[in-house]
Order: structure tokens, then C-alpha cells, then sequence
């Protein structure tokens, strides 16, 4: 049986950079915690969801997903100043760590602190991986 559109698959998967660094895994020492989810339906990256059709139970491929094809190229646009005091004041921000900025919808969304000021806070509003190459091995282990 052959992957296609609307099956509810689970995948292996080691996720890696350009230079080799991985960056994410299903498989943890000796067991793996299989990545769950119905083809086509937009629950993963466009590259990821494409490149698991047409696969059957147990093989395994390599994958090279182009930036347009996963999270989207870097857009400066989204990297923004804030005053210091919009955020909370219960700890003490950092550089590289990572808070949630609450939207005027109701939403919230992730932004890395780029930079710190006494006045200001340089926030990157990208997905942390906007503009990457990603590499990934994929194994198929479950079809329903």
C-alpha cells in the first residue's frame, strides 16, 4: 500500500542542517516517538507532506527541503522593537531565549529576543527555522 493523500501515516524522522547539526528526531536512544499525521492536510511543511507520497510501510528515503518549500525565507519585516516594559516584569529577559507575544486577535505567537536594551527589545518574529535548508531521513512505519 502506497501513501497517498488523506492516509494517516506515522514517519521516523532525523532533521538536520546544510552542516549535518540535527535539529530534531523522532527516535530517542533506543525507541522512537513516530511523528503522527494525515497527508495533505497541511498538519506538516509543504517539502515533508510531498515527499511522503507515493512511499510504502518501511522504506525509508532522503530528503532536501528548499526554504519556499518548509517554513518560508527570513523576512527582516518581522524582526521588531518593542519597549522594555510591554514585557513581563516577573523575570529578567535574555538574548536567545524565546517568549510569547500575545496578538490583538487573541492568538499568540513565539519571538526569539534578538537584542536588549535599557530602553528597547529587538524581537524576531520568524519561525526559528525561516530560511533554512532542511535535510531530513524519513521512514515510513505506519499507513491507516
Amino acid at each position: 500500500m502506497e501513501v497517498k493523500n488523506g492516509d494517516k501515516i506515522k514517519v521516523d524522522y532525523e532533521g538536520s542542517f546544510d552542516d549535518g547539526e540535527v535539529f530534531d528526531s523522532s527516535i530517542h536512544g533506543d525507541h522512537s516517538h513516530p511523528l503522527e499525521f494525515e497527508v495533505g492536510a497541511g498538519h506538516v511543511i509543504k517539502g515533508f507532506d510531498e515527499a511522503v507520497i507515493g512511499m510504502k510501510k518501511g522504506e525509508e528515503k532522503k530528503i532536501i527541503i528548499k526554504p519556499e518549500e518548509a517554513y518560508g525565507e527570513r523576512n527582516e519585516k518581522l524582526v521588531r522593537e518593542i519597549p522594555r516594559k510591554n514585557l513581563p516584569q516577573d523575570r529578567e529577559p535574555k538574548v536567545g531565549i524565546m517568549v510569547e507575544i500575545g496578538l490583538q486577535d487573541g492568538r499568540h505567537i513565539p519571538a526569539k529576543i534578538e537584542k536588549i536594551t535599557k530602553e528597547k527589545i529587538t524581537l524576531d518574529l520568524n519561525h526559528p527555522l525561516a530560511g533554512k535548508t532542511l535535510h531530513f531521513k524519513i521512514k515510513v512505519v505506519g499507513i491507516n
